[in-house]
């Protein structure tokens, strides 16, 4: 039960893919209920723009580059020693296989290893504030994620699809993890989906999701980006053990019972993290 007190203290929250979709939707409503929001983007022009309607910071970086996350984090932590809630939003189907900069496949790495970069990185800021990272996954960890830990970099077999799926099953994977190595130091992990979300995701792919979000029968599959946003407000607004269960995975504000089988199996989310630091090395 969500006590009435809880929504009334006024958090520090960083959502990243912040200029467009659920990111967006969240910040409006966030900053119209008093917390103190910052957004991330890619796009100059999108964030710049959102930021100057909400009157609040906004920092750019593609997480396509590591480099750039680590110095999005590096200005974070200067000017955020303590943060409440980080949203861990950026994230999208690709097309063809990529590798970054980073030499990473580029689905793998824009979806799990940079938010998982950042998460660390900003782990000091993160305890101090006695923190929820919230994680937007994906109903696609069930459909299409069959997480090969010998190969995270989709070398084998690749499909936008199974990409995709795969770095969302990460994400929660992550999120179960970063609870069981940070709860006790006051750091809590959630997940959600937020539904098919009539936004410009899967706008950079050819894959035929692009068809199902911006085709002409999309209203018959999507949600609006405020009701896409909906569970990452209260997940943001919400107290662990009060509102939600730390660890979990959400589906329409209730723990999903349909899962991909892999989540049950905790020696996969320890292993992905150590694979996740060895990848990182030097970050």
């Amino acid at each position: 039960m969500t006590s009435r007190n809880e929504f009334n203290l006024r958090k520090t929250i960083i959502i990243t893919g912040g200029s467009d979709g659920i990111g967006a939707a969240a910040a409006r409503k966030l900053v119209a209920r008093g917390h103190r929001v910052v957004i991330v983007g890619r796009s100059l022009h999108k964030t710049k723009d959102l930021a100057a309607e909400l009157d609040i910071p906004f920092h750019i970086a593609d997480f396509a580059e590591l480099a750039q996350v680590q110095q999005l984090a590096s200005t974070l932590l200067e000017s955020y020693p303590e943060i409440n809630v980080l949203a861990n939003n950026a994230g999208g189907i690709m097309g063809p296989r990529v590798i970054t900069v980073d030499e990473h496949e580029k689905t793998f790495q824009v979806n799990h290893l940079a938010p998982f970069l950042l998460t660390r990185l900003l782990m000091p800021a993160l305890i101090a504030g006695g923190a929820t990272v919230i994680q937007t996954a994906s109903v696609a960890a069930r459909i299409f994620g069959r997480l090969d830990l010998d190969d995270l970099q989709n070398a084998a077999d690749f499909a936008p699809q199974k990409a995709y799926g795969n770095a969302k099953l990460a994400n929660i994977l992550f999120t179960q993890e970063l609870q069981h190595r940070f709860g006790t130091h006051g750091v809590t992990a959630v997940a959600f989906h937020p539904g098919i979300v009539a936004s410009n995701f899967a706008s950079d792919t050819t894959h035929f999701m692009r068809r199902v979000y911006h085709g002409p029968l999309k209203r018959l599959f999507t949600v609006t980006t405020e009701k896409g946003a909906d569970q990452l407000i209260w997940l943001a607004e919400g107290t662990s053990n009060d509102s939600f269960l730390p660890g979990a995975y959400y589906e329409t504000r209730r723990i999903a019972t349909k899962v991909n089988p892999q989540m049950h199996n905790p020696r996969i989310a320890s292993q992905l993290w150590a694979k996740s630091e060895l990848l990182l090395k030097g970050f």
